[in-house]
């Protein structure tokens, strides 16, 4: 193949790589669409330098797959969560599901820990990793605090206890979960709280006294 028609091979499957530069680019807001696009034209140019029509597939299609590769490579490079951490993340959150999808209910982050060793800290540092841009939406449960002279570490450390506070309850039995959301986050009386669940207030005590003292033993077993 000459220099021309390479070069024009080259132009005719620009649009291809921009096309997937654009799908990449939903998936990845956070991603400059200008470094896929070039990414993308490097695994593109690969692609007319190696192809051999004698091995089957079209030209087009063969691209395709090295302009996502070479994409998806410029992707991991500026990651700054290694490949081993979101592996963790990946399986550990699949098996989750599965495990809720077959038990009906969502095992607790203690519970993955359990069968995923280092869950937490893969977790951990996919969330430290992700990266935040000033144009876009804050990530869902995040907010911006109104005193700006706080201490940010302590703003940190207020959200990671807020987080894990909402792990311990979510895994408390049925009835006591009910209780302490009524009670603590809607402001509900005990006695209200009895009325709600249809229950005695002595029985919603009961439920909540079993409750604080099975998320302070939580607590305290937590490696948080």
């Amino acid at each position: 193949m000459n220099a021309g028609d390479r070069d024009e091979q080259i132009r005719s499957l620009l649009p291809i790589v921009k096309r997937l530069a654009r799908r990449l680019k939903r998936l990845v807001p956070s991603f400059d669409l200008d470094d896929l696009v070039g990414d993308g034209s490097i695994g593109l140019i690969r692609a007319v330098d190696s192809f051999d029509p004698y091995r089957g597939p079209q030209l087009d299609d063969y691209a395709r797959r090295l302009v996502v590769g070479a994409m998806l490579n410029g992707i991991r490079r500026m990651d700054p969560v290694s490949e081993r951490a979101r592996r963790i993340v990946r399986d550990g959150e699949n098996q989750r599901y599965a495990i809720a999808a077959t038990a009906g209910s969502v095992p607790t982050s203690n519970e993955m820990e359990q069968r995923c060793p280092g869950y937490h800290r893969a977790v951990a540092a996919a969330y430290r990793g992700q990266p935040l841009s000033l144009d876009a939406p804050l990530p869902l449960g995040e907010s911006l605090v109104n005193d700006w002279s706080d201490d940010p570490a302590r703003i940190v450390e207020r959200q990671s206890e807020s987080a894990q506070l909402a792990e311990l309850v979510s895994g408390l039995p049925r009835r006591q979960r009910e209780v302490v959301l009524l009670h603590y986050f809607h402001g509900n009386s005990l006695r209200s709280v009895g009325r709600r669940l249809a229950i005695s207030p002595q029985r919603a005590s009961q439920l909540h006294l079993s409750a604080i003292a099975k998320l302070k033993r939580e607590c305290r077993a937590s490696p948080y």
